[in-house]
């Protein structure tokens, strides 16, 4: 079996299987230190591509929704999905505490949606959060 060996550059020589169990023990828990915190509340959204480019886009909605939810009810988790639909609609299914909570639709009847929008949805949502705090 061939030994392939790494010279370091004048700090001698390490065999490649040594470096490689190395590299993978070290990097093995950077994914855990980067978890997300089960406190906080998690946004996904779904057709985001139909936001207007002017909008901010998915990002802005989840960073609203983040935003509120954490003022309204800190610590709460609450994972939020939301939905956009035709002609300026959206439409959120909240879970707190593993219980779906009723979809929340928003509409913008004589505008495309904008950050004001998702500012408006995002405190009505954290407010339907804020409800279903024991």
């Amino acid at each position: 079996m061939p030994v392939t060996t790494i010279d370091l550059g004048g700090m001698g020589c390490v065999q490649g299987w040594i470096l490689l169990v190395a590299v993978a023990l070290f990097s093995g828990n950077a994914c855990a230190m980067n978890a997300p915190d089960k406190r906080t509340p998690n946004c996904r959204v779904v057709g985001g591509e139909k936001l207007a480019l002017g909008s901010g886009g998915a990002a802005a909605l989840c960073a609203a929704i983040e935003r509120a939810v954490s003022a309204r009810v800190p610590g709460k988790a609450a994972s939020v999905e939301v939905r956009i639909l035709p002609n300026s609609m959206m439409a959120a299914t909240v879970t707190v505490d593993g219980r779906t909570l009723p979809e929340q639709k928003f509409a913008s009847m004589d505008r495309e949606l904008d950050g004001r929008s998702f500012e408006r949805f995002a405190n009505s949502l954290a407010e339907q959060v804020a409800k279903e705090r024991p």
